[in-house]
């Protein structure tokens, strides 16, 4: 993947990876565009990473096949049910993968989800934000804009925070923080917005 992003783009920086913890964590993101976990994950190779994808995406049996070796697993976004919450707290606990999870599930919604706050503190790894800065469509990738992705302080989730709304509000509020945090580190003046068209997709 290393190598056909730089063929499509060969304009990419990494910034902060120092920030990177040892072992498992969870990174997350704001979702902007279909391809930036694809740009996290090489971001932080040698790392290697699971994360959530729609059930529906596995009903493909190429789609399926590459995701498995992606080591993609299934949620019904409807009815996610305790393997959305079982799976990844068992990769993170016993596997070397870490995992990379989009808090506010799609990239056309801006709500983040307390997901991140049970995995993490379930699996007593830390959180990792971290922020994509570039093109939105594949597309403008092929213009050769310059594509930035960089990683924020890792974080825990104390283990005596009671996970009711206050405390979902709380971690939350860290993520969102260390989003806003690393994109005004990138560009001072960087406001994201969401791509219409991209819905198509």
């Amino acid at each position: 993947m290393r190598i056909i992003l730089f063929l499509v783009n060969g304009n990419a920086h990494y910034e902060n990876t120092d920030r990177l913890p040892e072992g498992n964590y969870i990174l997350v993101g704001p979702h902007r565009t279909w391809f930036d976990p694809i740009y996290y994950a090489v971001a932080a190779s040698p790392k290697k990473f699971s994360f959530m994808a729609k059930i529906e995406l596995f009903k493909n049996p190429i789609l399926r096949y590459i995701l498995k070796h992606a080591n993609a697993f299934p949620v019904n976004r409807d009815n996610p049910g305790p393997s959305a919450i079982k799976t990844p707290v068992r990769l993170l606990k016993k596997s070397d993968l870490s995992l990379i999870m989009f808090p506010s599930g799609t990239r056309h919604s801006q709500d983040l989800k307390g997901g991140v706050a049970v995995i993490a503190k379930l699996s007593k790894v830390p959180i990792v934000p971290t922020v994509y800065q570039g093109p939105l469509t594949f597309k403008q990738l092929f213009t050769r804009k310059p594509v930035t992705v960089s990683f924020g302080e890792p974080f825990y989730v104390d283990p005596k925070l009671k996970l009711d709304e206050t405390g979902f509000k709380q971690i939350e509020q860290q993520m969102q923080a260390g989003f806003d945090r690393l994109d005004k580190e990138i560009d001072p003046e960087f406001h994201y917005v969401d791509t219409p068209d991209e819905a198509k997709h």
